[in-house]
C-alpha cells in the first residue's frame, strides 16, 4: 500500500447523486451530507490518497473521471470526480481558494497523472 497523501482545506464542497439513474439516496444520507459538507460553511478537510479521497469523515473510492482546473479570472482550483461512498454513487465538486491554490493544482495534476493515467486520454 502506498503512503501517498495530500492534505488541504477546501472552501466549498458539493456532493450529489450521480449518475441520475443510480439508486436514490435515503433522507438520512442527504441530511448527513448537507450538515457535514454541502451546506456547512466551514472549511472541509480533504485527504487525497492513492485511490481514496476523504472529505471530512466520508471516504470516497472507485474514483473515476477526475478533472482538475483553475477557472478563468478566479484565484482558485477546482477538482471534480465521480466516486462511491458506501454503496452509493456520487459526483463531487471541491473548490480550494487557498493562497497556494496553484501549488495544490499542480499536486492534484501530478496525482491524477500517476494514479489515473487512463483519465489523461479522456480530454
Amino acid at each position: 500500500m502506498s503512503d501517498f497523501q495530500l492534505k488541504y482545506l477546501a472552501d466549498k464542497v458539493h456532493v450529489h447523486r450521480w449518475p441520475k439513474d443510480s439508486p436514490d439516496w435515503d433522507e438520512s444520507t442527504i441530511v448527513q451530507l448537507d450538515k457535514t459538507i454541502n451546506k456547512n460553511p466551514e472549511k472541509k478537510q480533504i485527504v487525497v490518497g492513492e485511490s481514496i479521497i476523504q472529505i471530512q469523515t466520508i471516504k470516497f473510492y472507485s474514483i473515476k473521471k477526475v478533472g482538475v482546473t483553475v477557472p478563468l479570472f478566479k484565484d482558485e482550483c477546482t477538482m471534480i470526480f465521480e466516486a462511491k461512498f458506501g454503496e452509493l454513487f456520487a459526483h463531487v465538486h471541491v473548490t480550494i481558494k487557498n493562497e497556494n491554490y496553484l501549488d495544490i493544482f499542480n499536486q492534484l495534476i501530478s496525482w491524477r497523472k500517476k494514479y489515473f493515467p487512463s483519465n489523461e486520454d479522456n480530454h
